[in-house]
């Protein structure tokens, strides 16, 4: 492996037919904390899926002050892949039903090794 200073190459724009980077499309406006951004904009990141952002109004300077934008930011994907984030931002977390057994099995478990309240009825016979 050779050692360098060379910033790793992230994700790539992806070309069109033609050669020439394809066009970014509007993907959305996130507002709020920062924590709501850096959860969308990672998991764009962990599909694939390379963007840009804009801090309308004057978000840029309220970055530069506060830490994060106040105004929030605008998305911007590839048209190629906006199908695919808007897909990703608005999915909903379902359970796997090899999950829920494993829950189940987990509590029923726990009911039965409880020996706590015999060992606590043991000391009081000893008074």
């Amino acid at each position: 492996m050779k050692w360098s200073f060379k910033k790793p190459e992230g994700l790539q724009w992806p070309k069109g037919d033609d050669g020439e980077p394809v066009p970014p499309a509007y993907l959305k406006h996130i507002s709020g904390g920062s924590l709501d951004l850096e959860v969308a904009l990672n998991l764009l990141e962990a599909y694939g899926i390379p963007h840009v952002g804009e801090y309308p109004n004057n978000g840029a300077f309220g970055k530069l002050i506060f830490g994060h934008p106040p105004s929030g930011m605008e998305i911007f994907v590839p048209e190629t892949m906006l199908e695919d984030a808007k897909n990703i931002l608005s999915a909903d977390v379902v359970d796997d039903e090899e999950d829920d057994d494993d829950v189940d099995n987990d509590t029923d478990d726990a009911d039965d090794t409880d020996d706590t309240d015999d060992a606590y009825d043991a000391d009081d016979n000893d008074d």
